[in-house]
């Protein structure tokens, strides 16, 4: 059984497709754009886009009843690679050890031009 998870706290969901997932013991959120939920506004520069995407994970976190400490793997889509170490610096800043699983790619375009993608799995 799933149920979707959706809150005003984050950018709504443009797609077909949801927020997140809740599908029982785990917690699927979609790849989460640097996106300000409150004026539509796209930060600048890698290190601000990385806190803002996180900040919308943590408020789907949050309506799920989970916190970054139930995160337990993360994907982190870079436009490039060249924005690993400062993307890496402000995402050290949320999570701690341990730490989820993570991969990182570089892909070569993201939805609206923006640096930085982050989906992740929590689980309960």
């Amino acid at each position: 059984m799933k149920k979707q998870i959706a809150t005003e706290k984050a950018p709504a969901a443009i797609g077909p497709y949801s927020q997140a997932i809740d599908a029982g013991s785990f917690v699927f959120i979609s790849g989460q754009i640097p996106v300000n939920p409150e004026n539509g506004e796209i930060p600048e520069g890698i290190k601000a886009q990385t806190a803002q995407s996180l900040a919308n994970v943590k408020s789907i976190l949050a309506e799920a009843g989970l916190t970054v400490d139930n995160v337990v793997k993360t994907t982190v889509f870079l436009s490039d690679m060249a924005n690993f170490v400062p993307m890496n610096e402000v995402y050290a800043e949320v999570f701690t050890s341990p730490f989820p699983a993570r991969s990182a790619v570089a892909v070569r375009e993201l939805p609206k031009q923006v640096l930085v993608e982050i989906e992740v799995i929590a689980v309960r």
